[in-house]
């Protein structure tokens, strides 16, 4: 996923409302614990995006959604090998602008780990 044409247009970030209510007011969204813990903010394409959910959000309703155009990223964005040994999508280098955000929507997860993505995951 070296290229831009090779890169989806979208890629996704999954967080509690609570996390993501004061971003509303100041603009932008500093992430989740794991992104302050990890030193940057974690994101999944759409290929991934269900078995994220799954592994680490199972059981949680109060969760949105939020698709991030990744034109908007610039050369924060960085591409890196995780689970498997996919190559997932990280932000460096300061908060998610709230202006790089395409839509949200308010997402849940299943005791079990199922959840029905939005339509316009892609």
């Amino acid at each position: 996923m070296s290229t831009a044409s090779t890169q989806p247009e979208f890629i996704y970030k999954i967080a509690t409302a609570s996390a993501y209510a004061p971003a509303r007011q100041s603009g932008s969204f500093s992430g989740m614990p794991i992104d302050a813990t990890d030193g940057y903010m974690h994101f999944s394409t759409a290929a991934q995006l269900a078995e994220t959910l799954r592994l680490h959000f199972k059981g949680q309703s109060d969760l949105v959604l939020l698709a991030v155009r990744i034109a908007d990223l610039g050369t924060g964005l960085v591409w890196e090998p995780s689970r498997g040994g996919q190559m997932f999508p990280h932000l460096y280098g300061g908060p998610l602008k709230l202006s790089s955000i395409a839509w949200e929507r308010p997402i849940s997860v299943s005791a079990d780990g199922d959840c029905v993505l939005p339509e316009d995951v892609k």
